[in-house]
């Protein structure tokens, strides 16, 4: 032990046993121990330059170590985040199978995943740069649209690539005024007004029946938004199909301009929107065969009502209600007209808390003409197992027109969550 580790000791031992030795006097004699001691050993003095020389070299030891962490440090946060870059996420494992009257699906179990990253960054603490990063290795029914509907809101088909999947920027532009502008968005994320609170499995019961009105498709695109204080709301978006950039904003490229006028309090919340569509532009979610594939030139007048209610208190026997109703037109002669409806219940804190019920139905978008109404549904208990776990069963199914037959489907799916 160095003599400056010594010194440093021997102070702290001679500060704890001051106390004890001033009460135990009366018992020892000191002076015939001190006697005692310096009849034994010789007075030995500390030579100052050794000392000088051992503190120099012990702090030259300490200055090393310290400056170590600091590289450490800087190190470490320049392979880190900004301090405005916050980072979330969530992995979804599904299991399920389909089983289909005409046997397109024959009831097979699959094992699927997504795994989704989200990146929001602010640069003035009022805008935000989204960036959503996404692989998945979903396939067969989890990732078809029309006919049987039974695509995931988890389907990823990305076959195991991590992509960057959405990519915007959005800054507020005077009072209560938001401007969006992204080359990979979709349109009802710059929508002012939310369309449903219902949580859905199946991607057709999103935004409250996702048919011709809501349908949108990753794409560029640019929006405002107005949100006033009293609950009113507007915004307006156009985005551009296949990010064709020199078919932007004419007739090149397949085209969405949506329009929405809402107005939400605490507890509910109603909104129209008009979406016209051109060039070519089709959606396939929520769909029959014969709804999506409709005689025209690829130009539709689409209108979309919703509303949402919830109760003040989540744990009651009532559900919070999600409803939607589409209408959509094209300039053809005949079976230009199709129409589809949405209806969403969740109950919350029923069995445990935190867990979830949700059944939701509806009509998929059918042409005016079909003799065949399709129907979906879907029913399911999600189990919070913490913050950060949920496990929900799933049973889900309806039937559909294909080739003018009517086809029942059965599908059944087990989806685990972790989010982080």
């Amino acid at each position: 032990m160095k003599l400056f580790q010594q010194m440093l000791v021997a102070g702290a031992t001679v500060s704890l046993f001051a106390p004890i030795t001033a009460q135990a006097s009366d018992i020892v004699n000191v002076d015939e121990i001190n006697s005692y001691a310096r009849s034994q050993t010789k007075s030995s003095r500390i030579d100052s330059t050794t000392f000088i020389n051992e503190v120099s070299e012990d702090l030259a030891i300490l200055k090393g170590r310290v400056d170590g962490l600091e590289v450490k440090q800087n190190e470490f946060e320049a392979g880190g985040f900004s301090d405005t870059t916050v980072l979330d996420g969530k992995a979804i494992f599904d299991v399920g199978s389909v089983d289909t009257e005409d046997d397109t699906y024959t009831g097979e179990t699959q094992f699927m995943y997504t795994y989704t990253m989200n990146l929001n960054t602010s640069f003035t603490g009022d805008d935000n740069l989204y960036t959503r990063i996404k692989t998945g290795n979903h396939s067969s029914w989890s990732k078809t649209k029309s006919d049987y509907n039974t695509y995931l809101s988890s389907g990823n088909g990305n076959g195991d690539a991590l992509k960057v999947d959405k990519l915007w920027y959005s800054t507020p532009v005077g009072e209560n005024h938001t401007v969006t502008i992204g080359p990979k968005i979709e349109n009802y994320y710059m929508h002012a007004t939310t369309p449903s609170i219902y949580e859905p499995v199946l991607k057709s019961f999103t935004l409250g029946g996702n048919a011709a009105a809501y349908g949108a498709s990753t794409s560029p695109g640019i929006g405002w938004a107005y949100n006033a204080d009293n609950g009113f709301a507007i915004s307006s978006n156009v985005t551009s199909q296949k990010g064709n950039v020199t078919g932007v904003l004419n007739d090149v490229s397949k085209t969405s301009w949506a329009t929405q006028v809402g107005y939400t309090q605490p507890n509910y919340s109603v909104s129209a929107l008009v979406n016209l569509k051109y060039n070519g532009w089709t959606d396939s979610y929520f769909m029959s065969t014969n709804g999506k594939e409709r005689p025209g030139d690829g130009n539709s007048t689409n209108i979309g009502l919703r509303g949402w209610w919830r109760p003040t208190d989540s744990s009651t026997a009532v559900p919070s209600i999600s409803v939607g109703f589409d209408t959509s037109e094209t300039d053809a002669t005949s079976n230009s007209n199709t129409t589809a409806y949405f209806v969403g219940l969740n109950w919350t804190d029923v069995i445990n808390a935190d867990d979830k019920i949700g059944l939701a139905f509806g009509q998929p978008q059918k042409v005016e003409g079909e003799t065949i109404d399709p129907f979906l549904y879907e029913i399911y208990y999600k189990y919070k197992v913490n913050d950060s776990v949920s496990i929900t069963p799933t049973i889900f199914g309806g039937k559909s027109n294909i080739s003018d037959t009517e086809t029942d489907m059965t599908g059944y799916l087990v989806q685990t969550t972790f989010k982080f």
